[in-house]
């Protein structure tokens, strides 16, 4: 079998390794054994993948494309996509790019990139070959091979310019860049170099203790972190096998359970809740699986999940944190029979991982901070920015923006995201704790806590809920849930039922601008006080929120109340009604029409009958006639409110 290099120059150290050498370490062993499998295909083994790779940068470096030039790779998901990330980050700069991208996207990314070449599929109906050929970008073709084996493939093109350099990347070189989500700003450029892939890649080896036996079902795209490391790089560091699906597809998940039966699969946790849909109808499927574990990461993953799904499967769940800066994994939880902490993401797995201050002081088990890294797969830095860098490092350690704290026994918890928490007239909600509370009602199947604006408290807690397969929910029924097991603040005061909420490309929720997202599910139609209760409560609520106009559905908190009008409102119904409410009672019935139904449920009947008849007689006469009665001069809309 032929070497990936003239000389076997490196040698297998994850701190000094680059991806050929990667290869090199574990495709001699077992050169036949199947390496890359995908549905409708014939297996790639571990010789064809590098006699695949070794063809693919001879043809790279013959077309101009040498070491450090930036390759922009535009594939579906599948074993192309996987054996040409390995082809161009092993002697170039790989850049794997969402398909879906819009033309604007594109354009922004190939720009940001300074790509010297483009790789599509022929015929490709993405609009990126179009936008490349507009800028001037080189496009480089990848011709599949349907009657060979998975992941084989030619590659087309004109020259995309002169070579610089050619030949293997070592271990400094810039294996893969990534753009950072942006949610909140402009996305940034993450350079990964071949030794951080290869340290995170070993890292998620020996955390899962990974063995030529296992095999991955990857249902991860491939142009993020957690596939191409975790999924991809992990399996072949083991001498493994990795199946590459088309992409998450819930329906054909249990189809390749049973083909191509897996000893694994990694997903992010919106993935697993869809696969848990489906999971109750197909236990058999499971049953003949060899599934040794699941593992969860990218986006916590609620313990009331994490409970079903090692119900379901019957084979531990193993929550992991990652982030792109640090080539993905920063810690795991391990494999039994050592301890996992349901909420926890578990110890340090790879790099350094404590707990620091904002004045850059690192605190001690059980202090609250953010959490910071270091370690060889953690990226040097972003890419020509020095202001984010600035920022992002504190005496040599990486803030992850997370926060958390590790507990006595060095296990982290993530307390929050803290561009994500929600500031709540000074009160610090994480989301995160929102979300694993709704998730154990029966009837939800996914629930995302966001911020709203608000008038006065600046922040307010708002909830999209996703309900279970025939399951009813209504809003109220979601709100006396959350009261039951939240204090009072952290109740949402605004849900929104939907069929689906937005993610972000690899199926995670982002929760920054998710308001916006959803404004027209968070927004509800006005309707008027059908009764004569309903229009006196409306009327208390208008004269103290200092609103024009309150339907019976709209949201007190929403509309700008706090805990201090809250309490105007209580003593004003133990003044009139004689009904004494407890504190928490406007927040378990923010609304007119809730309100309206607890207080005439406590009020006594007789003193009810004669406060609406007072109403109503009052609404019969003139209005200087009820100026004289009430023994003052009022407006028409204080008139309201006093009777």
């Amino acid at each position: 079998m032929s070497d990936l290099h003239s000389s076997n120059q490196f040698g297998w150290a994850p701190e000094s390794a680059c991806l050929a050498s990667l290869l090199n370490r574990t495709a001699p062993g077992s050169p036949k054994a199947t390496c890359i499998a995908a549905p409708g295909r014939d297996p790639l083994s571990y010789e064809g993948l590098v006699r695949q790779v070794h063809e693919a940068v001879r043809r790279l470096n013959e077309l101009g494309v040498g070491r450090n030039d930036r390759v922009a790779i535009v594939l579906p998901n599948g074993p192309e996509m996987a054996v040409a990330f390995l082809a161009v980050a092993s002697c170039a700069t790989a850049a794997p790019l969402n398909p879906n991208y819009r033309p604007q996207e594109f354009e922004f990314y190939l720009t940001d990139l300074r790509a010297k070449a483009l790789v599509v599929l022929p015929g490709s109906n993405s609009p990126a070959p179009a936008v490349a050929r507009a800028m001037g970008v080189p496009i480089l073709e990848l011709v599949p091979e349907p009657s060979s084996p998975a992941g084989t493939f030619t590659l087309a093109g004109l020259p995309a310019g002169s070579l610089s350099q050619g030949g293997f990347a070592p271990a400094s070189d810039v294996a893969l860049v990534l753009h950072t989500s942006g949610t909140t700003s402009r996305p940034k450029i993450v350079p990964l170099t071949h030794r951080n892939l290869c340290c995170s890649a070993e890292n998620v080896r020996r955390t899962l203790a990974l063995t030529p036996a296992d095999r991955c079902l990857n249902v991860m795209p491939l142009f993020h972190i957690h596939g191409l490391v975790a999924a991809l790089l992990a399996s072949l560091a083991a001498g493994a096998s990795v199946v590459c699906s088309p992409g998450f597809d819930a329906a054909r998940f249990f189809e390749w359970l049973e083909g191509f039966q897996p000893t694994w699969y990694t997903a992010v946790p919106t993935m697993h809740q869809a696969i848990l849909d489906r999971a109750r109808s197909r236990r058999a499927s499971i049953a003949g699986a060899p599934l040794r574990f699941v593992r969860s990461s990218s986006a916590e993953l609620p313990p009331a999940v994490m409970t079903e799904l090692e119900t379901l499967f019957g084979v531990p769940v193993i929550e992991a944190y990652g982030m792109t800066e640090a080539a993905h994994q920063m810690a795991s939880n391990p494999l039994p029979p050592a301890r996992r902490k349901p909420g926890s993401v578990g110890i340090p797995a790879g790099p350094q991982v404590a707990i620091m201050d904002g004045t850059g002081a690192l605190l001690s088990a059980g202090k609250v901070g953010e959490i910071v890294i270091r370690g060889a797969n953690v990226a040097g830095g972003y890419e020509n920015n020095p202001a984010a860098n600035a920022s992002a490092f504190t005496h040599g350690w990486f803030r992850t923006g997370d926060q958390g704290y590790v507990d006595a026994e060095g296990y982290l918890f993530i307390t929050g995201r803290i561009k994500e928490l929600i500031n709540r007239g000074g009160e610090k909600i994480s989301p995160r704790e929102i979300d694993e509370v709704l998730l154990k009602h029966p009837a939800i199947a996914q629930a995302a806590a966001f911020a709203v604006p608000h008038p006065t408290l600046g922040e307010e807690v708002a909830v999209a809920v996703v309900s279970r397969e025939q399951a009813r929910l209504s809003v109220r029924e979601i709100q006396d849930f959350a009261a039951r097991h939240l204090a009072s603040y952290k109740v949402p005061r605004t849900v929104a039922i939907v069929a689906e909420i937005p993610k972000g490309p690899t199926g995670k929720i982002q929760r920054v601008g998710l308001a916006e997202r959803l404004a027209d599910a968070l927004r509800m139609e006005y309707m008027a006080p059908r009764d004569g209760w309903e229009a006196l409560l409306a009327d208390m609520w208008q004269e103290i929120l200092r609103v024009p106009r309150l339907g019976i559905h709209d949201n007190f908190f929403a509309a700008g109340g706090d805990s201090i009008r809250g309490m105007q409102v209580l003593a004003r119904v133990r003044e009139i009604f004689q009904v004494e409410l407890p504190a928490a009672a406007v927040f378990q019935h923010p609304t007119v029409e809730q309100f309206a139904q607890e207080v005439t449920r406590l009020a006594d009947p007789v003193r009810l009958g004669a406060i609406l008849k007072i109403v109503q007689e009052l609404q019969d006469l003139p209005d200087t006639e009820v100026e004289r009665l009430l023994g003052k001069t009022t407006t028409p809309d204080e008139r309201k409110v006093e009777t």
